[in-house]
C-alpha cells in the first residue's frame, strides 16, 4: 500500500511539472479519475492577476530599490463612443435547472458592458514586446461558474500561472478553452465545488465556453510579462511597475476587437493613455 501511494505522488508530480491540468479536492493535490474533479470549498473567488506583480527582484547587479527607481505607471481609460450595441437576453429553458436559478431575472450575454458616458469595462490591456523576466504569481487565476454564468468575464494571467475553473452550480457545467496556441482543454464539472487546475503555456487570449449551455463565455488574457490590466466599470486600467522607455501598448476587447498605441513612460512618473473605440469595429 505505501508503495502504491508512493507511486500516486510520483505520478501527480509528473503531471503538474508537465503543465497537465487537474481537478483536484480542496486541501488535496491528488488528481481526480477520468477528468472529472472532485468537490473542493464552495463560495465564489474573484480573479487573481488583474493587477500587476510588484516587488520582482531586477536584473543581477541591480538592486530591487534601483530597478523600482527606473519604472513608472500607465494609467487610462478605455471608452466607446456612440450608442453601444445591445446585449442579447439569455434564453435559459434549454436548461430548466438553469431557468429555475435565475427564475424572476433578466440575464442579458453581458458581451459589452459600457455606462452612460461611454466607459468601457472588460478591455484587456497590454504592453507588447519583450521584457525581462519575472517571478510568475504563485495563486491562480480563478474564474467561476455561478447561475450559468462565468465570472469574471475578462481576467488577466501570466504564461507559467495556474488557471482555475470552478463550478459553483450544483449541475453539469463542461468547461472548453479555445486556443489557438497549446492552452486547450475540455473537462466535465458535474457538481458543485468541482475546480479543474490548467497551468497556462503561451500568450494568447483565450475563450472558455461550456459544451451544455452555449450562452456562457469568458476570456483570459495570457502574457509573459507582468505588465497587464483590464478595465473596469469605470472603463479605467492601471499598470504599475513598468520599466522606463517607450512601449508599444494595446487594448482588446471581445466585441470590438484591437486597439493599439504607444506610451512614453518615466521614471517615478504616471503616463496617461486612452482608448476609444468607435463602437463600429468588428473583432
Amino acid at each position: 500500500m505505501k508503495g502504491r501511494v508512493l507511486m500516486a505522488s510520483a505520478v501527480a508530480a509528473l503531471l503538474t511539472a508537465a503543465g497537465l491540468g487537474t481537478s483536484t479536492r480542496a486541501g488535496s493535490s491528488r488528481p481526480a479519475a477520468a477528468g472529472f474533479g472532485t468537490p473542493s470549498g464552495a463560495g465564489f473567488s474573484a480573479a487573481a492577476g488583474f493587477s500587476t506583480a510588484t516587488g520582482f527582484s531586477t536584473a543581477a547587479g541591480f538592486s530591487t530599490a534601483a530597478g523600482q527607481a527606473n519604472t513608472g505607471t500607465i494609467k487610462g481609460r478605455i471608452s466607446v463612443s456612440g450608442k453601444p450595441p445591445g446585449n442579447p437576453v439569455i434564453r435559459m429553458g434549454m436548461d430548466p435547472m438553469c431557468a429555475r436559478i435565475n427564475a424572476g431575472k433578466r440575464v442579458v450575454d453581458e458581451v459589452v458592458v459600457a455606462s452612460a458616458d461611454g466607459s468601457l469595462a472588460n478591455a484587456f490591456v497590454k504592453l507588447d514586446g519583450s521584457f525581462p523576466r519575472t517571478p510568475v504569481p504563485v495563486e491562480p487565476v480563478t474564474i467561476g461558474q455561478r447561475a450559468c454564468i462565468y465570472g469574471p468575464r475578462v481576467v488577466g494571467a501570466r504564461v507559467g500561472q495556474v488557471l482555475r475553473v470552478r463550478n459553483d452550480d450544483n449541475l453539469l457545467h463542461n468547461v472548453h478553452s479555445i486556443s489557438t496556441a497549446t492552452n486547450g482543454f475540455n473537462v466535465g464539472q458535474p457538481m458543485s465545488g468541482v475546480q479543474y487546475d490548467f497551468r497556462l503555456k503561451d500568450e494568447e487570449i483565450l475563450k472558455l465556453k461550456c459544451d451544455v449551455h452555449r450562452w456562457m463565455a469568458a476570456y483570459v488574457g495570457v502574457v509573459s510579462h507582468p505588465y497587464f490590466a483590464v478595465s473596469g466599470g469605470d472603463g479605467s486600467f492601471t499598470i504599475s511597475g513598468v520599466p522606463a522607455g517607450r512601449h508599444a501598448i494595446s487594448a482588446w476587447h471581445e466585441r470590438f476587437g484591437t486597439l493599439k498605441q504607444t506610451a512614453a513612460v518615466k521614471p517615478g512618473a504616471t503616463t496617461t493613455v486612452t482608448f476609444a473605440f468607435s463602437g463600429s469595429e468588428k473583432p
